[in-house]
């Protein structure tokens, strides 16, 4: 039964720029193949019509996910070559899935590429998630529909997911919940919502 699998995909234009970005591709539970589903406004969309190959990374770094997401990834994380693609895996993941496009329909905004997986990889354990990282996540999901959420519901939304980070984050979910936070006040303009 297919499912979607939360993740970082790796890519690079054709001049050989590493994109980064979350997505949450479906995917078989053999891992065999996946579908990415971006808009052809991203830039993930650009690079594989350009190149045909990218990584998917089963990864549990919430700051990381928030920074690709929200902005930018600051520090770049640490790299390595991938081992049948042109491409570049991440070193912070548990696994990764290098893939090459097999179809590419980009009839509607919302593009449909099917992509085979040629290599899997693993560089460590997946800890897992715990409360304050999918806190994070979902945090990190709100932000991203800043244009779409009213913002005294997102904001209400976000104070929910606060007390789940006070209560079980560690400094890398706590960082990554503030520079949520960061994104949103900076997406509505510092304005404090009064809720009447």
């Amino acid at each position: 039964m297919p499912l979607i699998l939360e993740g970082i995909v790796t890519t690079h234009s054709s001049e050989g720029e590493l994109n980064i970005a979350p997505m949450g591709p479906i995917v078989d539970e053999s891992m065999t193949w996946l579908l990415l589903r971006p808009f052809q406004s991203s830039t993930t969309y650009r690079n594989l019509k350009a190149t045909g190959v990218g990584v998917l990374h089963v990864i549990d770094d919430v700051l990381l996910i928030a920074q690709a997401a929200l902005g930018q990834v600051d520090p770049p994380p640490a790299t390595q070559l991938a081992v049948a693609i042109p491409g570049t895996v991440l070193s912070s993941t548990a696994r990764w899935y290098e893939f090459r496009v097999d179809t590419l329909d980009d009839s509607t905004p919302r593009t449909e590429i099917r992509c085979r997986v040629v290599h899997a990889g693993r560089q460590r354990d997946l800890f897992g998630f715990h409360r304050a990282r999918h806190a994070v996540l979902e945090a990190t999901i709100l932000a991203t529909r800043c244009h779409l959420i009213v913002e005294a519901d997102l904001r209400r939304q976000l104070a929910d997911l606060q007390v789940i980070v006070e209560k079980t984050a560690g400094p890398r979910e706590a960082a990554a919940f503030a520079y949520v936070q960061q994104q949103v006040n900076a997406a509505y303009g510092d304005r404090i919502v009064v809720d009447c």
